[in-house]
């Protein structure tokens, strides 16, 4: 072989590296994008779950003691928001398990329903409840795809991620309460 098809060799090999890079960093691109509305998605989720929890402690339906435990544990979880990752989740984890110990089980919760006003917030509570698990479900597998796509060799060497930060999981205990399973 002559020295034309060593270059155009060389050439093709150059553009398919190319491509290679410019298609994984594309890919990388939608994970972060993807990263950022499912963080964005479960944080008005969150937001929305707390001033429900605060919204429900105010109907008067529970025990003083439970209302006021209630109300700081939402107060406490919106104040968390703007905190780091950690202290929200055990924010949010808190508020957890307190909606659980208001909310143990059906019969409890359809006592609750007699009334009106309660009962409606209590609906929008549960799929409030759905919707932050299924949100902290796909921003969790959007960090394990992207950590899996940083890992590999050729985007650290060409440093296709940028300055972009290493995402992280988010932690806490989303269970919905016991008493708002679905029927």
């Amino acid at each position: 072989m002559n020295g034309w098809w060593w270059l155009a060799l060389g050439l093709l090999f150059v553009l398919l590296l190319a491509l290679y890079l410019s298609m994984t960093a594309g890919r990388l691109d939608r994970l972060h994008r993807r990263i950022d509305s499912a963080e964005t998605a479960l944080d008005l989720q969150l937001l929305r779950r707390s001033a429900l929890a605060l919204d429900l402690a105010s109907t008067g339906v529970f025990d003083p003691a439970t209302t006021v435990v209630l109300a700081d544990s939402a107060h406490a979880a919106r104040a968390a928001q703007d905190d780091e990752r950690g202290s929200r989740g055990l924010a949010e984890s808190n508020l957890t398990r307190v909606l659980a110990e208001a909310l143990p089980d059906r019969e409890d919760v359809d006592e609750l329903r007699d009334d009106p006003e309660a009962a409606q917030m209590l609906e929008e509570l549960r799929g409030t409840c759905v919707r932050v698990q299924l949100s902290r479900r796909f921003l969790n597998d959007g960090v394990r795809a992207c950590r899996q796509v940083r890992k590999q060799r050729f985007v650290r060497w060409f440093r296709l991620a940028g300055r972009t930060p290493w995402p992280e999981t988010v932690e806490m205990d989303d269970t919905p309460p016991p008493g708002l399973a679905p029927h």
